[in-house]
């Protein structure tokens, strides 16, 4: 699919109030959002899932009722506490605090109504071999809508494709939702397994390729 060029962006260099404005909404939408829904058919069973920026954890309770298992990341603690009978939580400021999950992966990373760009290259290497990447957040145009409005707290149209550069785009969408009113892009990338190394005559392994199956 061919990607459309993004627009530059401003780099954020301190933490505004606005930066928690999607996060927050968690709070307000008690439902699991329908590209989550969507997709999560892409996660294996048991997969471990990392949900970033969780909010009140809609998501956490919905994929730990399906079976996965969940680490919840946040900076309130207040909102983790009653998830720590379905899932691993973890209280930390991803603006300005140290990264809380080095050196380690999971099968499915999920961000929902929350960016921040300095942790991109942080929320790739979070992503293990075969591992489905699941993003959806507000994107521009949203700042004649409501909030969050200020331009580094917004995607620019094909942002998410950087993001998933080197990965296996499965699903992308950039457009308007209406009620509630909302600018809105999302992803669904797979980070790829490694090649199977050659066979002793040098030639590479004959392998189907991966099936990802789209929903109906």
């Amino acid at each position: 699919m061919a990607s459309p060029t993004a627009a530059p962006v401003p780099t954020a260099t301190a933490v505004a109030p606005e930066a928690r404005v999607a996060s927050q909404a968690h709070g307000a939408v008690a439902q699991p959002s329908a590209w989550v829904l969507r997709w999560q058919h892409l996660l294996a069973p048991g997969a471990r899932v990392l949900d970033l920026a969780c909010g009140s954890g809609r998501h956490v309770r919905h994929l730990a009722a399906c079976g996965f298992r969940l680490t919840a990341v946040d900076r309130d603690n207040q909102a983790l506490q009653p998830l720590a009978d379905c899932a691993e939580t973890l209280c930390a400021d991803l603006e300005t605090g140290p990264w809380p999950l080095a050196g380690r992966q999971f099968d499915g990373v999920l961000v929902t109504h929350y960016l921040w760009r300095p942790r991109w290259p942080a929320l790739r290497e979070c992503l293990a071999p075969g591992g489905v990447l699941i993003y959806e957040t507000f994107a521009h145009g949203q700042q004649t809508v409501g909030r969050p409005s200020r331009p580094e707290f917004l995607l620019q149209p094909g942002e998410l494709l950087q993001l998933a550069s080197g990965l296996r785009v499965v699903a992308y969408e950039d457009g308007f939702i209406d009620a509630p009113a909302r600018f809105i892009q999302r992803i669904v990338a797979v980070r790829v397994a490694a090649e199977q190394p050659a066979t002793t005559d040098g030639q590479l392994p004959i392998k189907p390729p991966v099936r990802y199956p789209l929903p109906s």
